[in-house]
C-alpha cells in the first residue's frame, strides 16, 4: 500500500535511514539548498525524481505544508518484539522501551515518537488495534523520527509487556495520582514506560501488569497533562537518571 510523506526532514530521513521503500520523490524546483540535497540524496538512491508545482505538491500531500518535498513511499518496515529485543543488546546498553496503550491521536503519536527517539529509547510497542496508524500526519509531528525508530505493533499488550518482564525488563506505568514521582524511582534499569490513551489512560489490564506506578505532580490548577508532554517529561527524567549515573 502507497503512502504519503511530506516535510523536507521526513523524507530525507526515509531517505537515509531505508526503512520502507520509496517509489517516487517530488519536489519544488528551488534554489533552496535542503531541496537540492534532497534531490542528491534521491538520485544516489536510485529513486524516481520529479518536480512539480507548488499547487500539485499540497494536492499530493492534502497538506500546504510540506516545505516543498513529498515522497511516494511504500509501508515501513515491520519488526516483531523479538526484533524489538535484540536492539539494546546489539549496542551493549541498558534496554529501554515505550509502549503506548490506545493512543489514538497522530500528532500525540508524531510527538511521542520524536521524543522517544531524541531520548535514546531503543523501540516502541503499538497495539495493533485502537492505536493511531502510522500515516503521514504521524511522520510529519515526528520530523523524521518514525523513519529513524524502531516500532513493533503485538497483538496484545499485555502479553507483550509480560514478555519483557520475562526478560529482566522492568514495566512502568503512569498514573494521574497515587504514583512514585519519577525522580523518586530509580530508573536507570532496564525498562518500558507505558503511556495510556488520550481519554481514560492505561487500561486497568495493562495498570495490573505494571510492576511499579509513576504520577507527576500537578500543583497548578490543571489536573492532567497531554500524553506527549507527560511522556516527555518521563523519558527525559529517565534519561537524565542514566547519563548521571555513567558520569559517576
Amino acid at each position: 500500500m502507497t503512502g504519503i510523506l511530506y516535510g523536507i526532514h521526513p523524507v530525507v530521513e526515509a531517505l537515509r535511514s531505508g526503512t520502507r521503500p520509496l517509489e517516487e520523490v517530488v519536489l519544488l524546483r528551488s534554489g533552496n539548498p535542503r531541496l537540492q540535497e534532497i534531490a542528491r540524496l534521491t538520485q544516489a538512491a536510485g529513486v524516481k525524481l520529479s518536480y512539480r508545482e507548488r499547487d500539485a505538491l499540497t494536492k499530493m500531500a492534502g497538506n500546504p505544508h510540506h516545505q516543498g518535498a513529498v515522497a511516494r513511499v511504500g509501508e515501513p518496515s515491520a519488526l516483531t518484539l523479538d526484533e524489538l529485543l535484540e536492539i539494546p543488546a546489539a549496542r551493549g546498553e541498558l534496554p529501554f522501551f515505550l509502549a503506548l496503550d490506545q493512543v489514538q491521536d497522530p500528532q500525540n503519536l508524531g510527538n511521542l515518537l520524536r521524543t522517544a527517539e531524541a531520548a535514546g529509547v531503543h523501540g516502541v510497542i503499538l497495539p495493533e488495534r485502537r492505536a493511531a496508524p502510522l500515516t503521514d500526519v504521524v511522520a510529519k509531528a515526528a520530523a523524521g523520527a518514525s523513519e529513524l525508530l524502531a516500532v513493533a505493533r503485538v497483538t496484545n499488550l499485555v502479553s507483550a509487556l509480560n514478555r519483557l518482564k520475562q526478560e529482566k525488563i522492568w514495566v512502568a506505568d503512569t498514573v494521574t495520582a497515587g504514583g512514585v514521582w519519577p525522580w523518586d524511582a530509580d530508573l536507570n534499569c532496564s525498562l518500558c514506560i507505558v503511556l495510556g490513551g488520550e481519554a481514560k489512560g492505561v487500561r486497568p489490564l495493562v495498570h495490573q501488569t505494571a510492576d511499579f506506578h509513576l504520577s507527576l505532580p500537578m500543583p497548578g490548577r490543571v489536573s492532567s497533562l497531554n500524553v506527549a508532554s507527560a511522556g516527555a517529561a518521563l523519558l527525559y527524567e529517565t534519561l537524565r537518571q542514566r547519563m548521571s549515573k555513567e558520569k559517576h
